[in-house]
């Protein structure tokens, strides 16, 4: 796991092991989502006005429910202050990704967006699964290639080919939509993994169970110890120090997402990692499942399930 070539974050590359587990094929959509809203009747947190309570201080006229919608600049904007391109716009959710009069018609087999890590795991509760550990996303994402740069190889564009729902041009400002998108895209869109996953890069950012520290563990002295399974039930807050949202939990999500340009992000990759608070809802924040061999009877021969 991690890099030791792009974002601190990512450091150290070291080992772990995994158990057998299934993954979705690609992440959860909105057409998915909306089965499992009528179902249980759920009503997600980007839907719910947040407790004034949980935000002390905060002007509770403010208090709205809504999420962040990506809205691009006209013009070429410093990259230190991400106000500058998100905005936080009442009324959005996973039924009106823009806001109110926006809708998910024509959009269904999108990856569902604007759900918090508790939506997640709702979802993933009724669906008898769970949401993965990064362990379990990155070895998922890297499909067979230890160690290669992207979940295809080290080549970005193949034989000039777009392997994933990036952004190409300038963020936030200028996105061309050379590969033909210029938000999310339809799952399976672009070619699957080694492993036949899709979107394991790009499209959406990825939630995962595991809290986030802003760095990796280091790796184990020996084989005989290499970590196994392992999942993050404590983090160190410290780096939030400052922020507004300093006492916020944050999770790991992965992927990158349709939003990630080399000259801010370029982090469609498997060891590319972010803390998200986990309040937080966003126009390209998703999630896909897990289904671990311990938790069912295996078949002979591990295949991923469909979400």
């Amino acid at each position: 796991m991690g890099s030791a070539d792009f974002y601190p974050e990512e450091r150290p590359v070291h080992r772990v092991a995994v158990d057998g587990f299934w993954m979705d094929r690609h992440p959860v959509t909105a057409t998915a989502f909306a089965r499992f809203v009528a179902d249980t009747g759920y009503l997600t947190v980007a839907e719910r006005r947040p407790d004034p309570a949980a935000y002390p201080g905060v002007d509770p006229a403010v208090l709205v429910a809504g999420s962040l919608v990506f809205t691009p600049p006209a013009r070429p904007v410093p990259l230190r202050d991400p106000r500058a391109w998100w905005t936080y716009v009442p009324g959005a959710s996973w039924r009106h990704p823009e806001g109110p009069g926006s809708t998910v018609d024509g959009r269904g087999d999108h990856p569902v967006v604007h759900v918090a890590h508790e939506d997640a795991e709702a979802y993933a509760r009724w669906a008898g699964k769970d949401l993965p550990t990064e362990a379990e996303w990155e070895f998922a994402a890297r499909g067979g290639l230890a160690g290669a740069v992207y979940t295809w190889g080290d080549e970005f564009a193949p034989g000039g080919r777009l392997m994933a729902n990036t952004w190409q041009g300038e963020f936030p400002w200028e996105d061309l939509g050379t590969d033909g998108y210029k938000r999310t895209s339809p799952v399976g869109a672009f070619p699957p993994n080694g492993y036949g996953l899709h979107d394991t890069a790009g499209n959406v950012w990825e939630w995962t169970s595991d809290l986030y520290a802003p760095r990796h563990s280091g790796d184990a002295p020996s084989a005989c110890c290499i970590p196994r399974n392992p999942r993050v039930h404590t983090a160190d807050q410290t780096w939030t120090t400052g922020l507004p949202d300093a006492a916020v939990a944050r999770r790991v999500v992965k992927g990158g997402s349709h939003l990630c340009a080399p000259n801010y992000c370029l982090r469609y990759r498997p060891a590319a990692r972010q803390g998200e608070p986990v309040d937080t809802s966003t126009g390209h924040l998703g999630f896909r499942c897990v289904l671990r061999s311990s938790e069912r009877t295996a078949p002979d021969v591990p295949v991923t399930v469909s979400g």
